[in-house]
């Protein structure tokens, strides 16, 4: 990811924020295969733990998980069986990949931006061109696959996994505080067969980028004609636009 200095975040708890309340990300692994493409995505949500005792920034750990029948998880189990067996891996984690892997997060709101918006650049110059406006984070690391039926350590992580998931959407996107929909409510049996049908994604994060390219690099005048030109649509999008725009605009004091 591009990190133009006027439009990174560099605050990480404002990255964590962002992946909690945008989880559906794009996890992305380079994985060599004879069978299955050497690139690959999956639209994942995830949780992000992070550990607040630590002295030092936890960037977190991202906790999620794909259907076994998906491509990847064919690859990414195909490749740590392959490692294992070759004593690659086996010496210390035979679930841990040897490469890294990327997670994209994309914020829910953005928007083409039209030069017609720049009221001051626009009338005096004519020196403008159009844009797209949006927010991302991008996160690095070390991903461990529980991928084993019968290991313990997978069923303990993906009974964890989807119970954690589940409340965390019932409660912060459904807004079911009182009585979310629980794992629970659904027959043990049924659940325990759907958990043969997945496995487990955990990544470590390295490293942990993002930004919000919301015309900060434009004079005030043309930021004042976006935020004008997001509200005129009279759309939804356009009207977060325009408040993300305001927003950026007043952190940076102009």
């Amino acid at each position: 990811m591009y990190l133009r200095a006027v439009h990174a975040e560099q605050n990480t708890a404002t990255l964590q924020q962002f992946v909690r309340a945008n989880p559906l990300g794009i996890f992305t692994t380079a994985i060599d295969s004879n069978a299955f493409p050497f690139l690959q995505s999956s639209h994942i949500p995830f949780v992000l733990d992070v550990d607040e005792s630590l002295d030092q920034t936890h960037l977190g750990v991202l906790r999620g998980h794909i259907a076994r029948a998906n491509p990847q998880a064919k690859a990414l189990i195909e490749h740590l069986k392959s490692a294992s067996g070759r004593g690659g891996d086996s010496a210390n984690d035979s679930r841990i990949l040897s490469r890294d892997v990327m997670v994209l997060f994309n914020g829910p709101a953005h928007h083409y931006v039209t030069p017609k918006f720049y009221r001051e650049t626009k009338p005096a110059t004519g020196k403008v061109v159009p844009t797209w406006n949006y927010s991302a984070v991008q996160v690095y690391g070390r991903a461990t696959i529980f991928h084993d039926t019968k290991a313990a350590a997978t069923t303990a992580y993906l009974d964890k996994q989807i119970r954690d998931l589940s409340l965390q959407c019932e409660v912060d996107i459904m807004g079911h505080s009182e009585k979310p929909w629980q794992v629970d409510d659904a027959p043990a049996s049924y659940t325990e067969l759907l958990k043969k049908a997945i496995i487990g994604v955990q990544i470590e994060i390295k490293d942990i980028g993002g930004k919000y390219k919301m015309s900060q690099e434009m004079p005030a005048g043309d930021r004042e004609g976006v935020v004008e030109g997001f509200e005129a649509l009279e759309s939804d999008f356009g009207t977060e636009m325009a408040k993300i725009v305001k927003e950026k605009m007043m952190m940076s004091g102009n």
